[in-house]
């Protein structure tokens, strides 16, 4: 018999149950509802074979695959798996909070709401300011939060479960000590100057 979603964990411990999504544009595109609440996230699902079919993949699963770059990581999904459960053990030790939570918050935070994009024509190229949909905002976000962990914990002392974490909470306050609301308020204040 399939388990019941009130008692299907992440890593068998932290509950889907009272995760929120407080942003309406973003609550389709990140996927904590009712059917992508997985035990592990790892569900070897087809999501990049149709277009938009990434935005339901499970957003933990997201994080894991964003993690697993760079030439030496590629493939190693297991090992991402572990650094995304350290991480959440580590934000739930920090913050006390559910840490899945804080991976929602830190998503919808994270992400360029305005970016500059470039208009060329016959090679006088001028940056134009535009509009960031729902779906690349959450990419963006992920990918910001992956790569800030990846920076601060290359050639440090701290594992990169830490950095994760570190990241995660830092972006879900909207601290500016996080990597990826630094990159955020860079694009968003690109973006404004080339209106």
């Amino acid at each position: 018999m399939a388990a019941s979603n009130a008692d299907i964990k992440l890593f068998g411990k932290w509950s889907f149950a009272d995760v929120r999504c407080d942003d309406i544009s973003l609550e389709d595109y990140i996927a904590v509802k009712q059917n992508s609440h997985v035990f592990l996230p790892h569900s070897a699902g087809r999501y990049s074979k149709v277009r938009f079919r990434k935005a339901q993949c499970p957003i933990v699963e997201r994080l894991v695959n964003s993690m697993m770059y760079h030439g030496r990581n590629n493939g190693k999904k297991l090992k991402a798996m572990r650094i995304i459960e350290h991480a959440l053990e580590i934000i739930h030790l920090l913050t006390d909070l559910n840490p899945v939570q804080v991976v929602v918050d830190a998503v919808i935070k994270g992400g360029p709401r305005e970016d500059s994009t470039r208009i060329g024509s016959a090679g006088t190229v001028r940056r134009q300011s535009v509009d960031v949909s729902p779906l690349r905002r959450v990419n963006q976000a992920i990918y910001l939060i992956t790569t800030g962990a990846r920076e601060a914990s290359f050639r440090s002392i701290k594992s990169i479960s830490e950095c994760l974490a570190d990241e995660l909470i830092n972006c879900s306050k909207g601290s500016s000590n996080s990597y990826a609301i630094k990159k955020k308020d860079e694009l968003e204040r690109i973006a404004k100057a080339n209106r």
